[in-house]
């Protein structure tokens, strides 16, 4: 798949091809249709997020359909469109089930913790727990952005 790279943080940042991504067993892989530019993707790139591993794929405001489904997965379905926030929390720590998501120390970003958005495919984890469905009556590109506050 194509995707936006950089090598080195503050680098340039090129198209390439890269291997296409595979889900997780309670996780999904989205094909995206709109995906947005954040401050926190500057931050990404500047180096100040030490669980960025390079070569990186940034990007975690996004809204896509699923093409790909875990084994464990049971609340979505391929062709299902959805969203995600910005950090997805395992569901099963104690932080997640007092609901603290945002702080769960096994949480996953796409465009941090694994590549992210700014791809023809982004992996997801934690499906069941994370994404959110889009009602028809909402286009990609005005969800894309929404995710981020979840």
């Amino acid at each position: 798949m194509r995707a936006a790279v950089f090598e080195a943080f503050q680098g340039n940042i090129t198209i390439q091809n890269i291997k296409d991504p595979v889900p997780k067993c309670d996780g999904a892989v989205v094909k995206v249709n709109a995906t947005g530019l954040c401050r926190s993707d500057w931050h990404g790139w500047m180096g100040h997020d030490t669980a960025i591993k390079l070569p990186h794929v940034p990007g975690h405001e996004l809204a896509g359909t699923i093409e790909a489904i875990g084994k464990d997965v049971n609340n979505f379905n391929i062709g299902d469109r959805i969203t995600v926030p910005f950090v997805s929390g395992c569901g099963l720590c104690g932080e997640c089930k007092s609901g603290n998501h945002q702080v769960c120390d096994y949480h996953s970003q796409p465009g941090f913790t694994h590549h992210g958005s700014f791809a023809e495919y982004v992996a997801l984890d934690y499906a069941d727990t994370n994404l959110v469905l889009l009602p028809e009556e909402i286009d990609d590109v005005t969800a894309q952005p929404l995710a981020v506050d979840l």
